[in-house]
């Protein structure tokens, strides 16, 4: 005699072998289903637990200081070269130098880039001196702009570079330049003409030692 199959309580019956079946796919879809969330579960562990190995591991040591340009040392080795003085600006804590070097093409130049050491503060001066030349060079720098005006700084005449769209003109807004006894003295870039007036005057004793070598 063959065993008869349970009554399920909730159907108050037998159940059919189409309902069997129903209820076995269902169950087998929740084991994965829970399954498949522990193994997430775990891989989310495990990152996270690599991610803090990663932070907390790793030596965090101090911001890398960027190296201090020896302007002095380059512009002795400028001297060596031109047989000329190479002007060197006095820092006095408010520029910091970004780039110094000799720059070789049909008018040699020696150049300086300088920017505020304050974080709050914006803006660039290039100090170009070229060697044996007079204003006539220095449109070549500045997008072909000729003079707009004249200026006395420290008791020389400056010649006046207002620029204007600092977008047009590779960043550079405002310049103004002297000449150096056979040298021409640029000053160009983003900072203001006050700030560019102050470096111009603090170069005046340089300058007048080239206006007055023999």
């Amino acid at each position: 005699m063959s065993k008869q199959a349970p009554i399920v309580a909730e159907l108050g019956r037998p159940e059919t072998p189409d309902e069997t079946a129903a209820r076995k796919a269902a169950s087998s879809k929740a084991y994965r289903g829970s399954q498949t969330f522990r193994n997430l579960v775990a891989a989310l562990l495990v990152t996270v637990a690599v991610v803090a190995v990663i932070i907390f591991a790793v030596p965090r040591g101090e911001p890398v200081t960027a190296e201090k340009i020896d302007v002095a040392g380059i512009a002795a080795g400028v001297e060596s070269t031109m047989d000329s003085p190479a002007i060197v600006p006095e820092l006095d804590g408010f520029w910091r130098v970004n780039d110094a070097e000799l720059q070789s093409g049909a008018t040699v130049v020696w150049e300086i880039t300088l920017a505020p050491a304050a974080d709050d503060e914006r803006g660039f001066i290039k100090l170009a001196q070229a060697f044996d030349a007079d204003s006539s060079w220095a449109p070549q720098r500045l997008n072909g702009n000729a003079p707009t005006d004249e200026t006395r700084i420290g008791g020389l005449d400056w010649d006046v570079y207002e620029l204007g769209d600092a977008t047009a003109n590779a960043n550079i807004s405002y310049a103004i330049g002297t000449q150096a006894g056979d040298d021409y003295v640029l000053l160009y870039g983003s900072r203001s003409a006050d700030s560019t007036a102050e470096l111009a005057e603090s170069l005046v004793p340089q300058i007048r030692a080239l206006s007055e070598a023999p």
